[in-house]
Order: C-alpha cells, then structure tokens, then sequence
C-alpha cells in the first residue's frame, strides 16, 4: 500500500512537472495582445505564470525538506595512516579523497614528511564522508575510506570533530562501521533498496573535496549493475547525481529522506565526475552492518564453486537456446557442491527459487544464505533438469581462498571465428613440473600465437586443457583427434583450461589450423 501511495505521488509530480514546462513553452510562442512585437515578450524580464514558478518553488521545497531531515545524520570522515618509507614522494597540498578510480590506493598517493631521517615517516589522508545509522553513535561508510587507519576523526554538521574508533571492516563489500561517543544524534532512516525504480528521485549528500553536506539531485540510472571487479560482491545502483571525491560513504536518499544505497564509486577521467556514479544498495550495506556490529565480521554462505556467465557462445556449445544462468566451471574437492553430486559443466538456472541471470548473481545469492542452511538448486546437465539440496557452509577468507593462486585464465569475450592458434604437448610428469603445476590429467598447452584466437580469448602457455567438447584429453593425439573432428563436423571447441588450480570454459573457432 505504501508503495502504491509513493508511486502515484511520483506520477503526480511528474506530470505536474511537465505540465510546468508546456505551460513555459506555450506562453513563450502565443503572440501578445501588443502584436508580434509585443516590448512585454522581448523583455528578458517577462514573468512566468505565477502557478509554473510555485510548482519549481514546490520542488525545491521537497528537495529542502529531505536535507533538512537528513543533514543531521551525514558526517564528514577524514583518516590518517602512518607509514615509513625510503623515498618520499612530493608532497601534495590539502586532503587526498579516496573517491576516485583507483580508490583502493588512495593512501599511497598524497602525503607529508613528518621527519628529516633515512626511512621518513609520513601522514597519509584520505577524506570522505559517512552516515549516522543509530542514535548511539554508530557510522556507515566505506572499507576503503577508513581501512587500516591509524586514526579517524568524524565531523558533524554541528561543527563538532571527534575521535572516531572503527567497529568492523568488510573488503569484500566495501563496507565500514565506525562509532563515535556524542549526545543529540540523529540518525538517517534507512529506506528499501529493493524498492526502487530507475528514474526515480534521488539526492547524494557527502564531503566533497571537503565541501561540508552538500547535496546533488538525480536520478536512478540503472540497479544491478557489476563487472568493476572493486569489490568481491557487486550490485551497483548507478545514478546521475553528481558525485565526487569526497562523496564515499555517504548517503543516497530518496524524495522520503531514506537511505537507499551508500555513494562509493565513480566513473570517469580523472576521478571526476561526469553523472556515473554508483552506490551500494542500503539493503547489502545494512545487512554487512548489522553483523559488523554484532561480531566485528562478516560470515557468508559458501558453495566451493567458480561460476562464469552463460554467454550465448557457450549457451550454443552447451546445445541451449538462451543464456540465463550460471555454468559451474570448477567444482572444488570436499566442498558443498562437491559432496551433493555437482560437477562442472553443470548449468545453474535457480537457486534457492531465485532465477539465475548471471554469475554475479549467483555468487551474491550463495555469500548471502547463512552457514548452515540447506537451500535446493536446479541445475541443467546433459539435457536433464534435476534439483539438488545443498548445505553450505561458512565462507573461507579472502586470503585462505587465494592461497597462492597464480593469474587465472581470463573470461574470454565473444569474438568472430578465427585460427586456433595454440599447439599441445602430452603432460608428463616433467612438463608439469615445469610448469609448476599438479595436474595430471589433461594436456600442456606449449605455445600460443600471438593475435590468435586463442591468445585473444586469454589461453596462456603453461594451461592445461582438460577436456574437449566434454570429453577428458589426456594426450596430445587425442587432442588433434578432436580439433579434426570439429573442423570436419563444423563445430566449435569447447575447452575446459585450468592453471592448475582455477578452471574456465572456453569456446574456440578452429575454421583453419
């Protein structure tokens, strides 16, 4: 009902506005009662209808009357870090923000010397912004704009600076809380993410470059966005409100005062901003919050799966007609999905009864089911729907999941048919060690031509190919068995590659080797 209520309001207000706007434009063409050349049109001080500037005077009201409610609540956040290093670099004048795109590195570009010795210590800052979630003092903001922090100091719009102490940190999100010791706090009240539409409404208020609450209109641009690889779990609202640095880790506010996402990055040159901002949906950031307060960390489901999209060259090989869905490249060993029977190859449409459009999402479902819980999923395999209940369990680190992995085989893009381009050898315990692998199965790809198809699609010398169109290889005639058999039957390669310890599906045209 409340939805409903927002929703005709919105029309309403749309309406009326372009209702302003037909009004402006029909009195600017209708010749006046003077003639043509009527002084009163020529006079660049001809009034508008009185009721087209009380709607533009209404609607500056409504965007006045959400700061008002939300100002409280925004803070400004400024972050220290000390370090030592041999060689200092030239120091730059007035605050870093981090709000940029290289964001994540912000502490190693602006600094000032502290002292005059062999290994200098330095002040690195980074500024940007926050909101208040509770009356008690606790702040939502960025990872990146208070981690590994020596000290943090939060303003308030009061004018008041104090010492801020950092409650828990999720890389992964890119989500911070803080907490600060202060009486009259006013917390900003946080909206449904889920609920919102593109081209709805929406303010960005925040820091930038230090420029105390100030607020952009907007609106929503798209939801759902992903692919920055800024984060490990990405589900971008993208707006065009102007952002820019300064502006992470505040707020993004709907026309009711709430919180619908937390600004933390931009694209654009420079860091600058140019109406491609995004922020992470309140619901994600609330959810990351509420455990950090809690626990001072964050637990996520855990599957033991790599998924990559079903791009409509693997939808093909695979024999499907569209491309919604996930395919399981890589099952790992004693994981969840490998103790309920999955293997790679298979094709994920639903999960837990969500319909799968993309890996991306499939990887936010499984991190935000709890340890423990058992969900079911559909999974396509061999032309066979079938459903298998899964438990998961509790998410390894970040750090335990890399180990040491070497760069993985990269996503290949969609390209036109080209030459193969690669050659094999057999994989003896010799080349393996080598290549500093622990395959045995499979076979060593020895070179691959540059501006090849296969370079292109990012196979590498050193990978093993493990399967061709789903059939293990295990040697090098084998593998010429197959490339002949596909040239002959004019079909594509589906090659399952690895670099020892992460696998991918690749798709390869082999017109002419």
């Amino acid at each position: 009902m409340r939805g409903d209520k927002v929703r005709s309001s919105r029309i309403g207000f749309y309406c009326a506005l372009l209702g302003v706007w037909g009004t402006l434009l029909f009195a600017s063409v209708q010749p006046s009662d003077g003639g043509p050349q009527s002084p009163a049109r020529d006079s660049p001080r001809a009034a508008a209808p009185q009721e087209s500037i009380a709607l533009l005077k209404r609607m500056g009201s409504a965007f006045a009357s959400v700061m008002e409610r939300v100002s409280p609540g925004v803070v400004g956040i400024q972050s220290e870090r000390r370090i030592l290093r041999a060689t200092p670099e030239e120091p730059a004048d007035g605050p870093l923000d981090p709000f940029s795109e290289d964001f994540f590195d912000y502490f190693f570009r602006r600094r000032a010397p502290q002292e005059d010795s062999a290994r200098r210590e330095y002040t690195r800052k980074a500024q940007g912004s926050g909101f208040l979630i509770s009356a008690d003092g606790f702040v939502l903001t960025n990872n990146h704009v208070v981690a590994d922090a020596d000290k943090i100091v939060v303003e308030l719009v009061d004018g008041r600076t104090m010492d801020a102490q950092v409650v828990g940190t999720d890389p992964e999100s890119d989500v911070a809380v803080v907490r600060i010791r202060a009486d009259g706090l006013t917390p900003v009240a946080l909206g449904n993410s889920d609920a919102l539409e593109v081209g709805e409404w929406v303010l960005a208020v925040g820091n930038p470059l230090g420029l105390s609450h100030t607020v952009t209109a907007g609106i929503v641009s798209a939801k759902h966005r992903s692919g920055f690889n800024v984060t490990t779990y990405e589900n971008f609202i993208q707006t065009d409100a102007a952002v820019n640095m300064g502006n992470s880790g505040g707020p993004l506010v709907n026309l009711n005062g709430e919180a619908v996402g937390m600004n933390t990055f931009i694209l654009g040159p420079a860091g600058g901003n140019i109406g491609i901002g995004f922020a992470i949906p309140i619901n994600i950031a609330r959810e990351v919050a509420d455990q950090l307060i809690k626990t001072g960390a964050v637990e996520r489901g855990y599957l033991g799966v790599i998924p990559q999209d079903l791009t409509a060259e693997l939808a093909e090989a695979f024999g499907l007609k569209g491309t919604k869905g996930a395919v399981l490249s890589q099952i790992t060993p004693d994981s969840p999905a490998g103790r309920a029977g999955l293997v790679h190859g298979d094709i994920v449409p639903e999960f837990d009864g969500v319909a799968i459009a993309s890996a991306t999402q499939f990887r936010n479902l499984v991190a935000s089911r709890k340890p423990g819980v058992t969900v079911p999923m559909v999974v396509w395999r061999d032309g066979q729907r079938r459903t298998v209940d899964v438990t998961l369990e509790k998410r390894p680190s970040a750090e335990e999941l890399r180990g040491e992995r070497r760069e993985p085989p990269k996503r290949p893009p969609e390209e036109p048919p080209r030459r193969l381009g690669l050659s094999v050898q057999d994989l003896t315990p010799e080349a393996a060690e080598r290549a500093k692998i622990k395959e045995r199965t499979g076979v060593l790809i020895a070179k691959v031509s540059p501006g090849s198809e296969a370079a292109r699609k990012g196979l590498r010398e050193g990978y093993i190919i493990k399967e061709v169109n789903r059939r293990q290889i295990n040697s090098e005639q084998q593998f010429k068995e197959a490339v002949s058999t596909a040239l002959r039957e004019g079909n594509r390669l589906l090659l399952l590659i690895t670099d020892g310890r992460v696998s991918l599906y690749v798709v390869l045209n082999p017109a002419q080797e």
